[in-house]
């Protein structure tokens, strides 16, 4: 089977992008020689794994069969390539990467330019959410987490730590007031993240002893770069990661409060990435890239 893999990669990418034009447009090959790549295989496991139209090209009942077992396959050829290959190797393939909308917009979109001038065989498919996926179930290949971890059997890899400020924009301050104190922020609106309760109780340190205060507010995400928006336009206090904060900040945007008991948090930034692929080389060389940047 393992001589099979071209194909094999060919069917998982089919299966995910729904038609032989989307994965011959990222790899090179023809629609037809997609086809033929797919005939090849079929033949070779004696089923059919899609049922083909004009309009439409979906899975049969063997492809759905057979789709997390060539996964399985490509992944065990692939790991055992990349602990054999010389560091020289050049990357290539497929990689999925899931992280936070921050993230996203602020520490990674403007770098990955970069990243593919640097690996231009490599193609990326970046999936952004604020709630926390299943790595396995979502078939993320790189998970990127903020904070604490709770999964179990995947390798964490350490790409650095976020600290948190608390800000407001000119506009709410000059109408609402500054707060001084920690439980003057009882009487302003604060803006909470969904889906993170711990995040709505905010720590301080006052007179040598650590408290914190369980914030309120009228407005809630589930979106990071949302919240931060919200505080620019002068809707309340907001509690946010350094560096989503760092250009509103640095432009007057937003003005750091309680810099003097706050107490940031430093959390650490993680990747997550199944046992045994950190060695597939497209997916050490992403991990890589992610390290340098921070």
């Amino acid at each position: 089977m393992s001589r099979l893999a071209p194909e094999i990669a060919a069917f998982m990418r089919v299966a995910e992008r729904g038609s032989f034009a989307a994965v011959a447009s990222e790899t090179g090959y023809t629609s037809s020689g997609v086809s033929r790549m797919i005939t090849r295989l079929e033949d070779a496991i004696g089923a059919k794994l899609f049922f083909r139209s004009t309009r439409l090209l979906s899975l049969t009942p063997e492809g759905e069969t057979f789709l997390p077992r060539a996964r399985s396959i490509l992944e065990s050829i692939e790991i055992a390539c990349g602990e054999l290959s010389d560091v020289a190797e050049i990357p290539r393939g497929h990689i999925r990467l899931n992280c936070g909308t921050a993230y996203a917009n602020h520490r990674l979109a403007p770098h990955l330019a970069k990243f593919t001038a640097l690996y231009p065989h490599i193609t990326l498919s970046v999936s952004v959410a604020d709630h926390r996926i299943d790595p396995v179930a979502d078939r993320a290949d790189v998970t990127i987490r903020v904070g604490d971890l709770v999964d179990s059997g995947l390798i964490a890899i350490s790409l650095g730590s976020v600290g948190r400020v608390i800000a407001a924009s000119p506009t709410y301050l000059a109408e609402h007031g500054e707060p001084r104190t920690s439980q003057d922020l009882l009487k302003h609106n604060c803006l909470l993240l969904n889906g993170f309760p711990h995040q709505a109780t905010w720590p301080f340190r006052e007179e040598g002893q650590a408290t914190s205060v369980a914030v309120k507010g009228n407005l809630t995400s589930d979106s990071a770069e949302t919240l931060l928006h919200l505080a620019v336009s002068g809707a309340g206090i907001v509690r946010l990661g350094d560096f989503l904060g760092a250009d509103a900040l640095a432009s007057g945007r937003l003005v750091p409060l309680l810099t003097r008991i706050h107490e940031p948090g430093e959390q650490p930034i993680t990747a997550l990435v199944q046992a045994g692929r950190q060695s597939v080389p497209r997916i050490r060389a992403l991990i890589q890239f992610l390290k340098s940047i921070h």
